[in-house]
């Protein structure tokens, strides 16, 4: 597998690229099949032959789903556990139960919670797998 930002070789299971930081699937100046840089606008990879669309498949996970799910229970990371980000929403969810006597923290979590479902209805955090969610 290769990066999809920098075009870098990745192992298979990474879930970031060590050379450039970008999370696995995102991107798309190089083919995650072969590592070559794609021209903009264009619908295949020309070295392999790829189409863009099969190249990263949608998630069977919902971005209304979980835009919701962070909007009304995010203070407690169970979008996060909904995407497959286990320890992102272990921490949300502890630091809202330990600290949660205080005024400042839980409001900070809940902050964090509407930027997630902001940025998960633009579409820039993908399932735990890189791919897209689904409409």
């Amino acid at each position: 597998m290769f990066c999809r930002n920098c075009g870098s070789q990745m192992a298979d299971v990474a879930a970031i690229c060590v050379n450039c930081g970008t999370q696995r699937g995102m991107g798309d100046r190089f083919c995650p099949n072969c590592g070559a840089s794609t021209a903009p606008g264009a619908q295949y990879y020309p070295s392999c032959g790829l189409a863009l669309d099969q190249a990263r498949p949608k998630s069977g996970k919902s971005k209304i789903a979980a835009g919701l799910l962070a909007i009304f229970l995010g203070q407690f990371g169970i979008h996060n556990f909904y995407l497959g980000y286990t320890n992102r929403a272990v921490t949300q969810l502890l630091v809202s139960i330990l600290l949660s006597w205080t005024f400042v923290a839980p409001l900070g979590i809940w902050i964090w919670a509407i930027v997630e479902a902001v940025k998960i209805f633009q579409g820039e955090i993908p399932d735990a797998d890189g791919r897209p969610l689904s409409d």
